[in-house]
């Protein structure tokens, strides 16, 4: 018998984006981060983030201090 390739034309739900296109869900998922960094800094919690100089992640208090990964 022949093995024969079925490629299938339907969409995936999963894959569906509902006509929004890539560069609006990027745009709505940063706007979500920032939501959540401000519920975050209202509510006290620190915001974990990476300085690209130093090559480290550090935690970002809502008083502004920086807690780096290697200095805990």
């Amino acid at each position: 018998m022949e093995d024969k390739l079925i490629i299938s034309t339907e969409e995936n739900e999963l894959d569906s984006t509902c006509g929004v296109s890539d560069d609006e869900l990027t745009a709505r998922f940063i706007e979500a981060v920032k939501i959540d960094n401000e519920i975050k800094r209202i509510k006290g919690i620190p915001i974990q983030k990476y300085d690209h100089e130093k090559s480290s992640s550090y935690l970002e208090y809502p008083d502004g201090r920086r807690i780096y990964a290697k200095e805990a």
